[in-house]
Protein backbone atom coordinates (compact mmCIF):
# COMPACT_ATOMS: atom_id res chain seq x y z
CA UNK A 1 0.00 0.00 0.00
CA UNK A 2 1.28 3.45 -0.94
CA UNK A 3 0.12 6.41 1.19
CA UNK A 4 0.56 10.11 0.43
CA UNK A 5 0.47 12.43 3.44
CA UNK A 6 -0.12 16.14 2.96
CA UNK A 7 0.47 18.98 5.43
CA UNK A 8 -1.54 21.89 3.96
CA UNK A 9 -0.21 25.43 3.70
CA UNK A 10 -0.36 28.50 1.47
CA UNK A 11 3.37 29.16 1.73
CA UNK A 12 4.69 25.61 2.14
CA UNK A 13 2.66 22.46 1.65
CA UNK A 14 4.52 19.44 2.90
CA UNK A 15 4.17 16.01 1.33
CA UNK A 16 5.44 12.58 2.24
CA UNK A 17 4.81 9.24 0.58
CA UNK A 18 5.40 5.90 2.29
CA UNK A 19 4.64 2.33 1.38
CA UNK A 20 4.79 -1.04 3.01
CA UNK A 21 6.18 -3.84 0.86
CA UNK A 22 4.25 -7.07 0.56
CA UNK A 23 0.56 -7.90 0.79
CA UNK A 24 -1.65 -5.88 3.17
CA UNK A 25 -1.23 -7.10 6.73
CA UNK A 26 1.99 -9.00 6.02
CA UNK A 27 4.06 -6.90 8.40
CA UNK A 28 1.34 -5.74 10.75
CA UNK A 29 1.86 -6.54 14.42
CA UNK A 30 -1.26 -5.90 16.48
CA UNK A 31 -2.39 -3.42 13.86
CA UNK A 32 0.82 -1.41 13.93
CA UNK A 33 3.32 -0.97 11.12
CA UNK A 34 6.75 0.15 12.24
CA UNK A 35 8.54 2.66 10.05
CA UNK A 36 11.38 0.20 9.66
CA UNK A 37 8.80 -1.90 7.83
CA UNK A 38 7.70 1.07 5.73
CA UNK A 39 9.67 2.61 2.93
CA UNK A 40 9.87 6.35 2.45
CA UNK A 41 9.32 6.90 -1.26
CA UNK A 42 9.40 10.69 -1.51
CA UNK A 43 9.06 13.77 0.65
CA UNK A 44 9.37 17.50 0.22
CA UNK A 45 7.45 20.74 0.01
CA UNK A 46 5.48 22.58 -2.59
CA UNK A 47 6.76 26.16 -2.23
CA UNK A 48 4.29 28.87 -3.13
CA UNK A 49 5.28 32.47 -3.85
CA UNK A 50 3.88 34.57 -1.00
CA UNK A 51 4.19 37.68 -3.18
CA UNK A 52 1.40 36.41 -5.45
CA UNK A 53 -2.32 36.59 -4.72
CA UNK A 54 -4.04 33.88 -2.71
CA UNK A 55 -5.96 32.80 -5.80
CA UNK A 56 -2.72 32.42 -7.80
CA UNK A 57 -1.15 30.39 -4.99
CA UNK A 58 -4.21 28.14 -4.83
CA UNK A 59 -4.01 27.56 -8.57
CA UNK A 60 -0.29 26.76 -8.34
CA UNK A 61 -0.94 24.42 -5.40
CA UNK A 62 -3.57 22.54 -7.40
CA UNK A 63 -1.33 22.21 -10.47
CA UNK A 64 1.63 20.95 -8.42
CA UNK A 65 -0.50 18.56 -6.39
CA UNK A 66 -2.08 17.04 -9.50
CA UNK A 67 1.45 16.40 -10.86
CA UNK A 68 2.53 14.87 -7.56
CA UNK A 69 -0.49 12.54 -7.40
CA UNK A 70 0.06 11.54 -11.02
CA UNK A 71 3.75 10.79 -10.38
CA UNK A 72 3.33 8.89 -7.10
CA UNK A 73 0.01 7.14 -7.82
CA UNK A 74 -0.93 6.67 -4.15
CA UNK A 75 -3.48 4.09 -2.99
CA UNK A 76 -4.56 6.44 -0.21
CA UNK A 77 -4.13 10.13 0.60
CA UNK A 78 -4.16 11.47 4.14
CA UNK A 79 -4.64 15.12 5.03
CA UNK A 80 -4.47 16.76 8.42
CA UNK A 81 -7.78 18.21 9.58
CA UNK A 82 -8.09 21.93 10.14
CA UNK A 83 -6.89 23.16 13.49
CA UNK A 84 -8.14 26.61 14.47
CA UNK A 85 -6.66 28.51 17.38
CA UNK A 86 -8.96 31.11 18.89
CA UNK A 87 -6.15 33.71 18.82
CA UNK A 88 -5.59 33.26 15.07
CA UNK A 89 -8.97 32.80 13.34
CA UNK A 90 -7.74 34.31 10.05
CA UNK A 91 -5.09 31.59 9.78
CA UNK A 92 -7.80 28.93 9.90
CA UNK A 93 -9.69 30.63 7.09
CA UNK A 94 -6.62 30.83 4.86
CA UNK A 95 -5.69 27.22 5.67
CA UNK A 96 -9.25 26.23 4.78
CA UNK A 97 -8.66 27.56 1.26
CA UNK A 98 -5.55 25.40 0.85
CA UNK A 99 -7.26 22.33 2.32
CA UNK A 100 -10.21 22.77 -0.03
CA UNK A 101 -7.94 22.77 -3.08
CA UNK A 102 -6.02 19.75 -1.76
CA UNK A 103 -9.16 17.74 -0.98
CA UNK A 104 -10.63 18.55 -4.39
CA UNK A 105 -7.45 17.54 -6.26
CA UNK A 106 -7.27 14.24 -4.37
CA UNK A 107 -10.91 13.36 -4.97
CA UNK A 108 -10.75 14.39 -8.65
CA UNK A 109 -7.82 12.01 -9.04
CA UNK A 110 -10.01 9.23 -7.63
CA UNK A 111 -7.71 8.58 -4.68
CA UNK A 112 -9.38 7.45 -1.43
CA UNK A 113 -9.01 10.10 1.26
CA UNK A 114 -8.67 10.00 5.03
CA UNK A 115 -8.52 13.04 7.28
CA UNK A 116 -6.73 12.75 10.62
CA UNK A 117 -6.64 15.16 13.55
CA UNK A 118 -3.23 16.63 14.46
CA UNK A 119 -3.26 14.95 17.88
CA UNK A 120 -4.00 11.53 16.28
CA UNK A 121 -0.99 11.94 14.01
CA UNK A 122 1.31 13.05 16.83
CA UNK A 123 0.17 10.25 19.13
CA UNK A 124 0.65 7.65 16.38
CA UNK A 125 4.28 8.70 15.98
CA UNK A 126 5.42 9.84 19.42
CA UNK A 127 2.85 8.35 21.79
CA UNK A 128 2.00 11.92 22.86
CA UNK A 129 -0.81 13.84 21.17
CA UNK A 130 0.67 17.25 21.90
CA UNK A 131 4.21 16.73 20.59
CA UNK A 132 6.00 19.84 19.32
CA UNK A 133 7.35 20.29 15.78
CA UNK A 134 10.92 19.51 16.89
CA UNK A 135 9.80 16.27 18.54
CA UNK A 136 8.02 15.25 15.34
CA UNK A 137 11.12 15.94 13.24
CA UNK A 138 13.32 13.96 15.63
CA UNK A 139 10.85 11.05 15.76
CA UNK A 140 10.60 10.82 11.96
CA UNK A 141 14.40 10.86 11.66
CA UNK A 142 14.67 8.06 14.24
CA UNK A 143 11.83 5.97 12.75
CA UNK A 144 13.35 6.04 9.27
CA UNK A 145 17.02 5.98 10.31
CA UNK A 146 17.75 9.37 8.74
CA UNK A 147 21.11 10.99 9.36
CA UNK A 148 19.42 14.38 9.76
CA UNK A 149 15.98 15.57 10.78
CA UNK A 150 13.77 16.41 7.80
CA UNK A 151 13.53 20.15 7.17
CA UNK A 152 11.48 22.20 7.00
CA UNK A 153 9.15 20.86 9.69
CA UNK A 154 6.35 20.63 7.10
CA UNK A 155 8.19 17.67 5.52
CA UNK A 156 8.38 15.77 8.82
CA UNK A 157 4.72 16.53 9.47
CA UNK A 158 3.70 15.21 6.05
CA UNK A 159 5.72 12.01 6.51
CA UNK A 160 4.10 11.56 9.94
CA UNK A 161 0.67 12.10 8.36
CA UNK A 162 1.40 9.42 5.74
CA UNK A 163 2.74 6.98 8.33
CA UNK A 164 -0.26 7.52 10.62
CA UNK A 165 -2.56 6.93 7.65
CA UNK A 166 -0.71 3.75 6.74
CA UNK A 167 -0.97 2.46 10.29
CA UNK A 168 -4.66 3.28 10.45
CA UNK A 169 -5.41 1.70 7.06
CA UNK A 170 -3.84 -1.57 8.17
CA UNK A 171 -6.12 -1.94 11.19
CA UNK A 172 -9.21 -3.89 10.10
CA UNK A 173 -12.37 -1.83 10.51
CA UNK A 174 -10.53 1.42 11.32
Amino acid sequence: MKVLGIDPGLRLTGFGCVRTPGPPGARAVLGQTRARDAELIDAGVIRLDVKTSVSDRLLELEVELVKLIDDLKPDLAVVETLYAHYKHPATAIVMGHARGVILLAIRRAGVPLVELRPNEIKKSLTGFGHAKKGQMQKSIAQEFGMAQEPKPADVADAIAIALAGLRRARIPGA
